[in-house]
């Protein structure tokens, strides 16, 4: 039986999970010495802040379709009809830590694509019409910032299982520009989503972390109206010290949204790379 990406790593949630479950009760037998002049080890869940920062370059697997003045839209794809390439871009990350268990969360992820091509067919967008073999410059945004509240249900010194509720707030805009005139199409809204998150500790210097959350609008509500997020990051962290540590992860990130007839969707997937301060 086949799977699908987003399959594989929801499983690889899962067994963040089960190897927690295993571990804990060997760890509470036994315990390593403390390292770092005395501190506990790096690994060990004792911090009440960190910070990430990591660097992704996903391609940007778009596709935008906007309405006006009753004039159906072209499903865009930001890629093949606009030409727009993967770039580098940031994601900046902040837990804070008031107690083992309780912990809030904080993630900023603006993603910005722009570039010029000629059109190889007629786009109709916000109601007017690209005609084929006209230049078009295109500048294309979506950020994420989300705001969320984890609660460890297992906290040991092998690592962490719990749960996470959050509210993550997208804000979409592109813009097409050419001789004839520019338009543009924004939608934001705030989504809700679920899920959870597993962290083993291998070692003193290694964690291996596994985190999903996810939300869907049911169609019952509005057919109009849908929206639909799936966020998983599986990732390990190489601690050097207690308080700084490096890290690398594969995470996919799939979103969309409808707004009557306005429509847009994205699938952002592949590596990062990055770094973490705790305090």
């Amino acid at each position: 039986m086949m799977r699908t990406p987003s399959t594989c790593l929801w499983l690889g949630v899962v067994g963040l999970a089960v190897m927690m479950g295993v571990a804990a009760p060997a760890f509470a037998q036994y315990r390593p010495l403390p390292i770092y002049g005395g501190n506990q080890a790096a690994s060990n869940n004792t911090y009440h802040v960190e910070f990430g920062f990591n660097l992704w370059s996903p391609s940007p697997d778009f596709v935008i379709q906007s309405e006006s003045l009753g004039i159906p839209g072209t499903a865009i794809d930001i890629q093949a009809d606009l030409g727009l390439l993967k770039k580098a871009m940031y994601d900046m990350r902040l837990v804070l830590s008031p107690t083992r268990k309780h912990k809030f969360r904080f993630q900023y992820l603006p993603m910005q694509y722009t570039g010029a091509t000629r059109l190889r067919g007629d786009l109709i967008f916000n109601g007017i019409r690209f005609p084929v073999d006209i230049n078009v410059t295109t500048d294309f945004t979506w950020s994420t910032l989300r705001l969320g509240y984890e609660y460890d249900l297992v906290s040991r010194d092998a690592g962490f299982v719990g749960f996470i509720i959050e509210a993550k707030y997208m804000d979409a805009q592109l813009q097409l520009a050419s001789p004839t005139g520019i338009e543009f199409a924004r939608a934001r809204a705030p989504v809700p989503a679920v899920g959870g998150i597993a962290r083993v500790n291998i070692g003193r210097f290694v964690t291996v972390t596994g985190e999903a959350t996810y939300f869907k609008l049911p169609e019952s509500i509005d057919p109009r109206y849908r929206a639909h997020f799936l966020d998983v990051d599986v990732y390990g962290t190489f601690n050097f010290t207690r308080n700084f540590g490096v890290q690398g992860g594969f995470r996919r990130l799939e979103l969309g949204y409808q707004v009557e007839k306005d429509k847009g969707q994205g699938l952002l997937l592949g590596p990062y790379f990055g770094g973490v301060v705790r305090f």
